[in-house]
């Protein structure tokens, strides 16, 4: 290890040792045997086998079960502006790189550990940049990153008109942050609502009472799949939100698309979109539970649907809940394969972390079996890739979507 380090030292068990050697950016609170040197909460610690080899530097978080989020594993770096800027500059050009150039104007900035900001979700929505800082390492330094956000886009030609702080997440509590929201700094719009444009669907987005940071980002290329399909095809999307799946349905030619949620706001949202892009023609909407819609669909009998999309929200958000999580998941699943007919198709995702790829589709070939119907894969796609996968946290894989026909 360098020796005359500037930062406290934390030693790391073997077991803990063996987890940040094997790429995963974590030190959890139990892997801690000793610590060196006084650190406050927030501050950068070395993290350093019980050998003295050094591991990483990284934010110290005393209330958190993760007590040390890497930054870097390079003993040279210098955690200064520049060293920041580099990280800023790398995000954007890897965007530009994996995005359309249509669609920087709605995409997911930085995501997190997979760009090096641990626990910082940075979102652009038009002139409109929505953080969310959910480490207290980032909240530490949010003063010296924000300007650096903005001096990097502006000076790619990018115009950004303000930073709208989304801190209203409950999971802030876990590192002793308060929750709020609003405007960072002075300069910003007058409104939170902006307006924006994916795969040629307009949305309104209210940064300031949206979900998380105003819009779902994560599907954008899921959504374009669909509407390639839906040419001509009486459309079923489910938890349908503000309306994205059935708006690209609808505009990718499909003969009639019935959009339900359970939120009468969520619904006269997706109305709103449908009016703003001229398919409310071809579109109707309904305030329901999807776990009542479907059965009362089947109990009526035929087949009023031959697309039906399923994107619920996140059944479950820890390992203790997986099972019933599983079995929501098959009862939508088994209900929309039984409403199909035979050579109708079917899209499906789950957005959590705790129902891997592999379960998910132990279930779909459950519900398949309980269906008597025989799943064709069109294709399996993951989050779109603003929102990158490090195969050394698996935290960052967590969409799964599929499209099938039933056969």
């Amino acid at each position: 290890m360098k020796a005359d380090r500037a930062y406290p030292r934390f030693v790391v068990s073997a077991k803990g040792t063996r987890w940040v050697e094997g790429g995963h950016p974590w030190v959890y609170a139990e892997e801690i045997v000793s610590e060196e040197g006084a650190c406050e909460n927030g501050a950068l610690a070395d993290a350093v086998s019980e050998k003295g080899k050094y591991l990483g530097t990284g934010f110290v978080s005393r209330e958190s079960k993760i007590r040390l989020r890497l930054l870097s594993r390079n003993a040279n770096d210098r955690f200064d502006e520049a060293f920041w800027r580099r990280r800023v500059q790398y995000a954007w050009d890897y965007r530009k790189t994996v995005l359309r150039p249509e669609d920087l104007g709605c995409c997911r900035v930085i995501f997190g550990e997979a760009d090096g900001f641990p626990g910082l979700t940075v979102d652009r929505f038009s002139d409109i940049l929505v953080t969310q800082t959910l480490s207290v390492g980032i909240e530490r330094i949010k003063e010296l990153l924000f300007p650096l956000l903005l001096e990097v886009l502006r000076a790619d030609g990018q115009a950004i008109s303000g930073v709208y702080e989304r801190n209203d997440a409950a999971i802030r509590a876990l590192e002793g942050l308060e929750q709020s929201k609003g405007w960072w700094g002075e300069e910003h719009p007058l409104s939170p609502v902006t307006e924006i444009c994916e795969n040629g669907v307009f949305y309104a987005v209210d940064v300031e009472n949206g979900q998380k940071t105003g819009f779902f980002l994560d599907q954008k290329y899921n959504r374009l799949a669909v509407a390639r399909l839906a040419e001509g095809k009486r459309v079923l999307d489910c938890f349908t939100h503000t309306g994205s799946f059935a708006l690209n349905a609808a505009k990718g030619g499909a003969e009639h698309v019935t959009a339900a949620d359970v939120s009468e706001a969520a619904v006269e949202m997706a109305r709103r979109n449908a009016l703003r892009n001229g398919l409310e023609g071809k579109m109707d909407f309904l305030c329901a539970d999807i776990f009542d819609l479907l059965p009362e669909l089947e109990a009526k009998g035929g087949k009023p649907y031959d697309f039906i999309i399923l994107d619920p929200p996140a059944f479950t958000k820890s390992r203790k809940t997986v099972k019933g999580a599983e079995r929501g998941y098959k009862e939508i699943n088994c209900r929309a394969m039984k409403l199909l007919p035979r050579g109708g198709y079917l899209a499906t995702a789950s957005c959590s972390h705790f129902m891997p790829a592999p379960l998910f589709e132990k279930m779909l070939r459950e519900a398949a079996r309980d269906a008597a119907v025989e799943l064709r894969q069109i294709e399996m796609r993951q989050q779109a890739p603003d929102h990158p996968i490090l195969w050394n946290v698996p935290e960052t894989d967590y969409l799964k979507f599929y499209l099938f026909q039933v056969v």
